[in-house]
């Protein structure tokens, strides 16, 4: 069986344009994994990333709109976004949670030429695998 490491660098060399790749533990913000080629992916500015990942998946927005519906609903909802794709001017991030695994999400980070279906081919490829090995 594969590592995290192992996955994640998988990942970053089967996607033409990808820059990095990271499993992020949405309680903590910490990162359980990290596979990158950029040399000014320093520390500080992985941190960066998995901090505003752990925002848009579980920010304190995201709970208060959760937080209504469970309201208006009658029944808990939270942990509803599964998936996110975002686009800055010169990269694409991937982002989803690992199946049965709702704390724990998968991130690729690639440039802008990188083929859409490619970079979600990829991650959810890869999802499955990282199932047993996240906490």
């Amino acid at each position: 069986m594969a590592t995290m490491n192992e996955i994640t660098a998988e990942i970053v060399q089967s996607v033409d344009g990808g820059l990095g790749c990271a499993v992020v533990d949405l309680n903590s913000g910490l990162l359980l994994s990290v596979n990158h080629s950029i040399p000014y992916f320093t520390q500080s500015y992985l941190d960066a990333v998995a901090a505003a990942a752990v925002d848009m998946m579980r920010g304190k927005n995201v709970r208060a709109v959760e937080g209504l519906l469970t309201s208006v609903r009658g029944q808990e909802v939270a942990n509803t976004i599964k998936e996110v794709q975002m686009t800055t001017e010169n990269t694409f991030h991937f982002m989803a949670t690992v199946p049965d695994k709702p704390d724990a999400l998968l991130v690729l980070i690639t440039n802008r030429k990188t083929n859409l279906g490619m970079g979600w081919a990829a991650i959810r490829g890869a999802l499955p695998r990282l199932t047993p090995l996240c906490p």
